[in-house]
């Protein structure tokens, strides 16, 4: 059984506690989710079984969309509406510079993670310094915010926002950098994630609903299978003779590779298949100038 479930991670739950009711739900032992969300949050949750673990890594990697619901006139030290208040701010409320400061954040920039998260500094976690009193110098991460679009404004207080951004965004942490710009103070009230990749919120299954399924044997219907969740990648498949080259790691030079479409570029990481069209592993594309042939090596096996 391998393959990744879009969940519809609901609020109270951990991510790990999703997992958790997976493995225990289908009784498999190799269960991994694709992206930590808070346990207030709600949204896309992509967990992967099996060999699909092994795919958790380039699921990270791809955009991401949240919709939040934004909480002006207050910081709180988790920076969302969990924690407690540290100060509050008064302000008149201006439309107009409300959204020339939300656009303002669209672009490449550095971002400053809370200290309420589970980044590790020197083997622990900062979430649990955080709840000894401690805080400790972070450094900026570099992010993209693809997109901002303001779905509702509700004066005095509030507002929705639609953000598309790359991996590693913390939505809390923008939410408090707007409020700090505006002079308004800030914190995150709602989060739901909409999708991660090609993983949409309209496509997800809630928990109770897979658990249901899988007690009447129909759990496969929510498993997607590896091959077609890496859609973006190009495919190559290798010749009968190249097979045990595959299957053990080896170099595969050209003349025992055919292409699904145009030939990938050098560099270009692919996904490989072998003479009976099954996903063995991804790999790149390189060049060898001694052979002036292009080949593939494995960048990790699906075994």
């Amino acid at each position: 059984m391998d393959g990744v479930i879009n969940v519809y991670k609901e609020k109270g739950y951990t991510s790990h506690d999703v997992v958790a009711i997976v493995r225990k739900t289908l009784n498999i032992k190799k269960v991994g989710h694709t992206g930590t969300l808070d346990p207030d949050a709600e949204g896309v949750l992509p967990v992967c079984i099996g060999s699909a673990t092994k795919l958790a890594d380039y699921i990270m990697a791809e955009r991401k969309s949240y919709r939040a619901v934004m909480a002006f006139g207050a910081e709180t030290t988790t920076q969302d509406g969990s924690g407690e208040i540290t100060q509050r701010f008064e302000y008149d409320f201006d439309e107009s510079r409300l959204i020339e400061a939300v656009k303002s954040f669209i672009g490449e920039q550095e971002q400053l993670p809370p200290m309420y998260s589970a980044i590790k500094v020197n083997g622990k976690k900062l979430y649990e310094l955080a709840r000894e009193g401690k805080e400790i110098e972070r450094k900026k991460r570099k992010i993209t915010i693809y997109d901002i679009r303001i779905v509702d404004i509700m004066p005095p207080d509030r507002a929705v926002i639609d953000i598309d951004c790359s991996k590693g965004t913390y939505i809390r942490s923008l939410c408090f950098d707007i409020g700090r710009k505006l002079g308004w103070g800030a914190y995150m009230a709602e989060l739901t994630r909409t999708s991660t990749g090609r993983f949409k919120l309209e496509n997800a299954v809630k928990l109770d609903e897979f658990k249901n399924a899988a007690a009447e044997g129909n759990a496969e219907k929510y498993i997607i299978p590896c091959d077609d969740v890496l859609t973006d990648y190009k495919k190559l498949f290798v010749a009968k003779s190249a097979n045990k080259y595959l299957y053990n790691g080896g170099k595969i030079y050209k003349n025992r590779l055919s292409f699904d479409g145009e030939e990938p570029k050098i560099g270009e990481t692919v996904l490989g298949y072998d003479c009976e069209n099954k996903l063995v592993g991804i790999y790149s594309y390189y060049y060898d100038e001694t052979k002036d042939s292009t080949f593939i090596k494995p960048v990790r096996l699906m075994l």
